[in-house]
C-alpha cells in the first residue's frame, strides 16, 4: 500500500504526462508541484513507484510515464469526478433539448460527448429486452396498404408498411388497432410473440387477412431489430489526441459493432460509472485504450449504455464528468417523455 506522499507523487505524474505527452522528471514535479519535499526525495519515491509498477521508464535518462496500473490506482484513489462548467452544462442542455425522438438523442449525444472529451463517443440504443410497447398505431395508404408504427417506452419508433391486403377499410383498421394496442400496450417486447399467438384466429373473418400480415410484420420488425444498435463518432480524434501506435488496430475494433456492444456490456454494474485501462481491455487491438461508459435510463432501470474510448493517456476526472452528466441528462429526457 502506497503512502500518502507516493501516491501525491503518481498522481502528479499522471496529471502531467496526460497533459504534455513527456515523461516526468523529479526537478519538474518539484517545480509543477506543492508536495513539500526536495527533488531528492521525489527521485526516491519515483524509484519506489517504479519498482510497484505504477510508473515506468521509456528511455535511459528519460523521466517516468504512468503504467496501466498507475493510471488504474489513480482512478480508484480519485476523490472526485471533475464537475462540469456552468457553460458545458448549459451546452448539453441547449444540444440535447432539441431532440425530438430517441435516433435524434442518440445521434446528437454522440457528437456531444466526443465535442465534450476530445474521445471517441459511443451510444448503444435501449435494448429491446428492456422495453415494452407503448402504443401501436395503424395508418390506412390506400385500398391495399396500411402504415404500422410501433412505439416503445424507450423512445424507439418502428415504421412498416404493409402491402398487398385485402380492400382495407377504416373500421377494420379501427378494430385491428384496437385489439393490438388491449393486447399489446404494456407488453415487454419479449413476450409480444405469445401476447398476439392467436388474434388472427379470433379476428372476424373479414379482417383475418388484415391481422394476419400486419402481425407477421410486427413480429419480423422484432426479430430484425434483436441484434442491438450502437452509434459510433469521433473516430478522428485518437489522431487529434497524439494515438498513433496501434492506431490500426484500434481502428478495426472500433469498426466491429459486436465488439462495442461488448465492451459496454462487460464495464461493470451498469447502474455504475466505469473506467477500464488498457490491459483490462479484452480486445488485442484496445490493449492501448481506456474505455470510460456510464449507464442511462429510465428511474431505477438501466436501459443501455455510454461511454468514450480513448487513449490510456487521458484526462480521467474530466472524462468522467462528462460521460457522467451525459449519461444523467439522457436519462431525464427519456422520463419525461
Amino acid at each position: 500500500m502506497l503512502d500518502d506522499r507516493k501516491l501525491a507523487v503518481l498522481r502528479a505524474i499522471v496529471e502531467d504526462y496526460v497533459s504534455t505527452n513527456e515523461p516526468v522528471g523529479s526537478k519538474a514535479l518539484a517545480e509543477r508541484h506543492s508536495l513539500g519535499v526536495s527533488p531528492a526525495t521525489i527521485r526516491n519515491d519515483m524509484v519506489a513507484l517504479e519498482e510497484e509498477g505504477y510508473i515506468a521508464q521509456p528511455h535511459t535518462s528519460a523521466g517516468r510515464i504512468p503504467t496501466d496500473k498507475g493510471y488504474r490506482l489513480f482512478v480508484d484513489r480519485l476523490s472526485t469526478v471533475k464537475p462540469l462548467s456552468a457553460a458545458e452544462r448549459r451546452a448539453i442542455e441547449s444540444f440535447l433539448g432539441g431532440a425530438v425522438d430517441l435516433d435524434e438523442i442518440v445521434a446528437r449525444t454522440v457528437r456531444l460527448l466526443a465535442q465534450l472529451t476530445r474521445q471517441v463517443a459511443i451510444v448503444q440504443y435501449p435494448s429491446l429486452t428492456r422495453s415494452y410497447v407503448q402504443h401501436v398505431e395503424l395508418v390506412p395508404l390506400g385500398p391495399h396498404r396500411v402504415m404500422m408504427v410501433l412505439i416503445t417506452n424507450t423512445g424507439r419508433v418502428e415504421q412498416r408498411v404493409i402491402d398487398h391486403l385485402d380492400a382495407v377499410d377504416e373500421e377494420g383498421v379501427d378494430r385491428l388497432r384496437q385489439i393490438l394496442n388491449q393486447t399489446t400496450a404494456g407488453q415487454w417486447l419479449t413476450d409480444v410473440p405469445g401476447a398476439v399467438a392467436d388474434l388472427a384466429a379470433q379476428a372476424p373473418p373479414e379482417d383475418r387477412q388484415m391481422t394476419a400480415s400486419v402481425l407477421s410484420v410486427l413480429l419480423e420488425t422484432l426479430v430484425e431489430r434483436h441484434e442491438e444498435k450502437v452509434v459510433l463518432g469521433g473516430t478522428a480524434n485518437l489522431a487529434r489526441m497524439g494515438f498513433t501506435a496501434g492506431l490500426r488496430d484500434v481502428l478495426e475494433a472500433l469498426e466491429e459493432n459486436v465488439v462495442l456492444i461488448r465492451l459496454l456490456g462487460e464495464a461493470g454494474d451498469p447502474s455504475m460509472l466505469t473506467v477500464s485501462i488498457g490491459a483490462e481491455n479484452p480486445y488485442e487491438g484496445l490493449r492501448g485504450t481506456s474505455i470510460v461508459s456510464a449507464g442511462y435510463g429510465m428511474g431505477d432501470q438501466t436501459l443501455a449504455k455510454l461511454g468514450v474510448v480513448g487513449p490510456t493517456r487521458m484526462d480521467y476526472p474530466g472524462t468522467m464528468g462528462a460521460v457522467r452528466a451525459v449519461a444523467r441528462y439522457i436519462s431525464s429526457i427519456l422520463a419525461g417523455q
